[in-house]
């Protein structure tokens, strides 16, 4: 399993467009082939930080993603909004076992 955490600031006039334009990634995203887990999280305490769990069955999966029509418009729709430039740290996931 290749589970990337995308780490995210925006602007805080730009929470609401990001919060729209990552649903719309977001429901594409779960529907991929390989696309185990798409979460998005936003920080209680300050709500301009997010956290994107993007969980999918393989390297090629999570590439193929990177590739696809609705993460390209996410990519350029919320450039501009960001606070900084956002973080993805890869990891290889353990548990639960694909197809447990």
């Amino acid at each position: 399993m290749q589970v990337t955490i995308v780490h995210v600031h925006v602007k805080p006039e730009h929470v609401e467009d990001f919060i729209a334009a990552t649903r719309e990634n977001h429901l594409a995203s779960v529907q991929e082939p390989g696309n185990l887990r798409f979460d998005v999280l936003q920080l209680e305490e300050d709500p301009t930080r997010f956290v994107l769990y993007e969980a999918y069955a393989d390297e090629a999966a999570a590439a193929a993603h990177k590739e696809t029509a609705h993460y390209r418009r996410w990519r350029e729709a919320v450039a501009e909004w960001m606070a900084e430039p956002r973080q993805g740290i890869r990891y290889r996931g353990l548990f639960p076992e694909s197809g447990a």
